[in-house]
């Protein structure tokens, strides 16, 4: 029995025999060797790699528990306090779990960046709508397409963009986010969880320069052919990213 996944900018995957099962990209190689890795060091928040099926499509484990999908306004656990103590938890685990990965030469990435020693791998995308929740509180993060080099720095400012939430305020509206003037005080939630040494404003720095790098990296893989990328744009991404830059100003 097949049964499509909601969401996503990909076309989205198939839930097959408990199993989740996508059409390959180039990257896949790559970000199933880091699923394997993460799997390795016992790191639970994240899919297992488990090959090919017989139409040729990537199969990964399934990570049981409620998504939000295409829903609008979020459920009320995206905006939740646990949900920022428990994903700042989750990043430290995994920076831990991912900080000994070196790559195997060759792989390729989805937004083309190159692994160097200082760099982790990044999820890239660990944003509500790429989690996995249940009465437990975070299960973990699917969807690792975008994964590709990073730094420590510079994913916890991106998951922190996406989790305070620091995005543009028309976007975070539309999600069921109103609490503005808490924005602030949240960051500092996520931010001890993880157990950051820097000072807000420090991470509000790191914050603006990655949404820069995302805009450069958007533009880039969508000039080189990538539909996905391509109907980002056409969404309008770019533009709210912009945005984003304006209102934290604001923060």
């Amino acid at each position: 029995m097949s049964e499509k996944l909601d969401g996503g900018f990909d076309g989205g995957a198939h839930l097959v025999d408990g199993t989740v099962r996508k059409v390959p990209g180039a990257w896949t190689p790559a970000v199933n060797s880091l699923l394997q890795h993460l799997a390795s060091r016992g790191f639970v928040g994240a899919p297992s790699p488990l090959g090919t099926d017989s139409q040729g499509r990537a199969v990964v484990s399934h990570l049981e528990g409620s998504t939000v999908g295409s829903i609008r306004p979020w459920p009320a656990w995206t905006h939740s306090d646990e949900a920022l103590r428990d994903v700042g938890d989750w990043l430290r685990r995994y920076h831990s779990a991912v900080a000994d990965f070196v790559p195997p030469p060759g792989s390729r990435w989805r937004e083309g960046l190159a692994w160097k020693p200082g760099h982790i791998i990044g999820h890239n995308d660990a944003a509500p709508y790429n989690a996995v929740w249940d009465e437990k509180g975070l299960v973990g993060f699917v969807d690792w397409d975008m994964a590709g080099p990073t730094t420590p720095a510079e994913d916890l400012a991106w998951v922190a963009f996406s989790w305070v939430p620091l995005h543009a305020r028309q976007v975070v509206l539309d999600e069921g986010f109103t609490a503005f003037g808490e924005r602030r005080d949240r960051l500092e939630t996520f931010l001890e969880s993880y157990g950051w040494g820097g000072t807000i404003n420090d991470a509000l720095e790191l914050v603006r320069q990655r949404i820069q790098t995302q805009l450069g990296l958007i533009r880039t893989v969508a000039a080189s052919g990538d539909e996905t990328y391509q109907r980002m744009l056409a969404s309008g991404v770019d533009r709210n990213l912009q945005a984003a830059l304006i209102d934290l100003d604001t923060v």
